[in-house]
């Protein structure tokens, strides 16, 4: 059958909140029993927006996530629930009942993705539910987060495994921390925009003080020799990206023709601006 599933373009996503603004909207202070008890005013985001500043001034790049429960198909809140307080429909979405959660501390605490709230008033686990009183009611072909989205960026659907597995493929979709095993149904796009870093720098004809437009840059890891390659825009920029985190030594060459070619050494641990090439003809 067809199960939900949700993409998240973490490109399209400009930190707008109109997400968390929607689903708190529509919770708080609202039963939809049995999907959930009432939202409190403060202190849950069922769905919340993450935040991340990459490299440095000039060349530095803004990254915003949109966050909430994964509806895993292998939850681990439900493992650690008791007398069935949290349940997976056939659907793919993951319910925690207010009825049974009641008390039930401990799943709170087995959500790796510590997307899961405890209502301190109520002595409940709360989420996310994918506004499944809505779907079911017919009233909506969507849960209300990305309905309310401008950009884009939230993608809700229904698809068979095989067709989830075609466009995983095909858009390069990836899980949020897949070493959590959990199988979410929540995909993400672009995703290295947020978890990975890059090298960026910019090149100048020095006798001519100008922008180098198409210069070719080499990034060489020091360790596997593994290389990249970027080429300058017209002014004179240049961004690697989807490189890991505090991968260890590189150098950074840089050619155009007529001119000596110039290399730096960098030891990348996050994102960095390497600062300007100033390439001078060749004698």
């Amino acid at each position: 059958m067809k199960k939900i599933n949700m993409i998240v373009d973490v490109a399209r996503c400009h930190d707008c909140n109109n997400c968390f603004l929607s689903c708190k909207d529509e919770h708080w202070d609202n039963n939809h029993l049995p999907y959930a008890a009432a939202q409190p005013r403060l202190g849950q985001k069922w769905r919340d927006v993450l935040y991340v500043e990459r490299g440095q001034y000039p060349l530095q790049d803004v990254c915003s996530l949109s966050y909430a429960c994964m509806h895993c198909d292998e939850p681990t809140c439900m493992k650690a629930a008791k007398d069935g307080a949290v349940y997976k429909r056939e659907d793919g979405i993951v319910i925690i009942d207010p009825i049974k959660a009641k008390g039930q501390k401990q799943i709170v605490d087995a959500c790796p993705y510590k997307a899961i709230y405890w209502n301190e008033e109520s002595q409940l686990p709360q989420k996310c539910t994918m506004c499944a009183h809505l779907l079911d009611n017919g009233e909506w072909k969507e849960p209300r987060c990305s309905f309310a989205c401008p950009t884009g960026s939230l993608t809700f659907f229904y698809a068979t495994d095989k067709e989830i597995a075609e466009r995983v493929k095909a858009e390069e979709l990836e899980y949020l921390h897949p070493e959590f095993g959990t199988k979410p149904r929540v995909w993400y796009k672009n995703l290295f925009r947020f978890t990975k870093c890059h090298v960026a720098g910019s090149v100048e004809l020095h006798d001519k003080k100008e922008c180098a437009d198409s210069a070719r840059v080499i990034l060489t890891n020091v360790a596997s020799q593994q290389t990249w390659s970027a080429s300058t825009n017209n002014y004179g920029d240049f961004k690697i990206d989807k490189l890991e985190p505090n991968s260890g030594a590189y150098t950074v060459t840089v050619e155009y023709p007529g001119y000596a070619s110039q290399t730096k050494d960098v030891k990348l641990q996050e994102s960095i601006n390497i600062g300007a090439f100033y390439l001078n003809p060749c004698s």
